[in-house]
């Protein structure tokens, strides 16, 4: 067995110390498990990932057609970027992420899922604020080509519409901003976001009102913390 702690980066950011750790818990077993903490705020780990997962195969599931153009905001770990390059019909995926030291774990393989990424051609990084881009006109998600369009775009960055990393995302989760960033999206192309809450009445007024046949999926997994079973939620929505 190795160590069972270790901190393998740990750097400033504009929101804040971002750091990086391994560590072990001999009660669930010989595997290493990956945390980010944004200084002492856990954002993400290894030992839950089923949802980022289904972010990638719920959203991808409602788009029709092939040579899918896809946007991923929040590399995170990985999980929903390297879910969304196993769909055979997505040929170019862009990782939005503001944190240039997160990219820079997945460049140098810091993390394990960086091997995937880097090795599949159809992925590329890209530095900047989802949310910027979300709104920006004509600008977009691709710097190199700004205004086209995409088939997907697979949002994981904040804990839920309501639990924001920082207070300025909250203007995002309106109907005025969800519809710039909608803009960006091919008709029949699809919004997806993770959240770490139960369904938001709310949040799916304003769903229901930039896109059609919304749903929120309730994903269902096994917390050894909690020894018992937690849930995320999936929105999906279809651009008319």
């Amino acid at each position: 067995m190795g160590l069972l702690f270790e901190e393998i980066d740990n750097q400033p950011s504009p929101i804040g110390d971002i750091s990086l750790r391994r560590r072990r818990i001999p009660a669930l077993g010989d595997r290493d498990i990956y945390e980010v903490k944004l200084g002492e705020e856990f954002l993400m780990s290894s030992m839950f990932y089923d949802a980022e997962i289904a972010l990638a195969d719920l959203g991808l599931a409602a788009v029709e057609g092939k040579a899918l153009a896809v946007v991923v905001g929040g590399l995170g770990l990985g999980y929903t970027a390297v879910a969304a390059l196993k769909d055979q019909r997505l040929s170019e995926l862009l990782i939005v992420d503001y944190l240039e030291t997160v990219i820079h774990w997945h460049q140098q393989e810091k993390v394990p899922l960086g091997k995937e990424l880097n090795a599949d051609p159809r992925s590329r990084y890209v530095h900047g604020s989802f949310f910027d881009m979300a709104v920006a006109d004509p600008g977009g998600f691709d710097p190199q080509q700004p205004g086209r369009l995409f088939d997907a775009i697979l949002l994981d960055i904040d804990h839920s519409p309501r639990a924001l990393l920082h207070h300025s995302n909250a203007s995002f989760y309106t109907v005025e901003n969800l519809g710039r960033m909608a803009r960006q999206l091919r008709a029949g192309g699809v919004f997806a976001l993770w959240s770490q809450d139960p369904p938001d009445a709310e949040f799916m007024q304003v769903m229901d009102t930039v896109f059609i046949n919304t749903a929120a999926h309730i994903i269902p997994f096994f917390n050894p913390f909690q020894n018992g079973e937690a849930t995320n939620t999936i929105y999906v929505g279809v651009k008319a």
